[in-house]
């Protein structure tokens, strides 16, 4: 499986950032999907990435030690799953560690997207939801 880890220190306590996660389509809609639909525990994501137009349905799940985790139900990989892992830091900060596996549906995708494109948007996705939580948190 491909992976991409971003992490931030913020400056506010680790309530205030699970707080902030908990407006979901706020908080995935940061990323810059083209559309986000979040329907009680599944979110429908749409985005262009290079000439191709993706969709994918995600549902939340449980997993230890996150704050907020998805996996893909339908979509153009393999398998996909994203977590977000909310730790103190001294002073009331906290760091966050957004993480995203993936492994390519080869006959679906082609020679349209390798993983190096979708690593490359993901990382840029990550960024922007963790920006969006240092300046709502």
């Amino acid at each position: 499986m491909n992976e991409v880890t971003e992490t931030r220190r913020l400056a506010v306590g680790p309530d205030a950032v699970r707080d902030a996660m908990a407006d979901l389509e706020a908080f995935v809609m940061a990323a810059g999907f083209d559309e986000v639909t979040v329907d009680g525990d599944r979110i429908t994501v749409a985005n262009r990435v290079g000439v191709a137009d993706i969709e994918l349905e995600l549902e939340v799940v449980e997993r230890e030690g996150a704050a907020l985790a998805y996996e893909q139900r339908e979509g153009i990989f393999e398998a996909m799953w994203t977590e977000y892992v909310v730790d103190p830091r001294g002073e009331g900060g906290c760091e966050v560690t957004a993480r995203t596996a993936f492994s390519l549906d080869v006959p679906v995708v082609g020679d349209m997207l390798d993983a190096t494109v979708i690593e490359r948007q993901r990382r840029k996705e990550l960024t922007a939801q963790l920006d969006w939580l240092a300046a709502e948190a």
